[in-house]
């Protein structure tokens, strides 16, 4: 069942699936409209989930999953991530490597591999003030106070 990512409980889990480009404005329409009609089917074991999504700064792919109601099977998250997958062949882009670092520049959001991040924080070209976008965080009260972070409140401070 979709519901608006804003009425989701704090506790909801979550996922983030960051691109290594921005989507342009046709991308998000039907990235928006592929993800309502998923969203809206994606079951656990014959049970909806309430689950809603949300696409931030046109690159970031967050979906939310109220698990009160129904918690997500293995199943359910693998249908989660072939989906994901889809996504990536029909746009041509990176969604679920882990191994790559968003951070801001400035007014824009840069995406690297992790080994030229560490190598930019050697560089001194990253700060501890540096805002980075933490995607591990695992719930929706994390993702809207510690996603979007200086460099030195997050797992990355071990690089600067």
């Amino acid at each position: 069942m979709l519901v608006p990512f804003d009425k989701l409980p704090d506790d909801s889990r979550i996922w983030i699936y960051q691109s290594n480009r921005n989507f342009n404005e046709a991308e998000l329409e039907e990235i928006q409209e592929k993800m309502k009609s998923f969203i809206t089917a994606w079951t656990a074991h014959g049970s909806q989930l309430e689950a809603g999504f949300e696409i931030k700064y046109k690159r970031f792919i967050i979906i939310g999953l109220n698990q009160s109601s129904t918690g997500a099977s293995g199943c359910s998250i693998d249908a989660s991530v072939h989906f994901i997958q889809e996504l990536e062949k029909k746009y041509d882009v990176e969604l679920l490597d882990r191994m790559n670092v968003s951070f801001k520049q400035g007014e824009y959001i840069t995406y690297k591999p992790l080994k030229d991040f560490k190598k930019m924080a050697r560089e001194k070209a990253i700060s501890s003030n540096t805002i980075v976008f933490n995607n591990l965080v695992t719930n929706k009260s994390e993702y809207l106070e510690h996603w979007e972070v200086p460099v030195s409140e997050s797992w990355h401070s071990r690089f600067v």
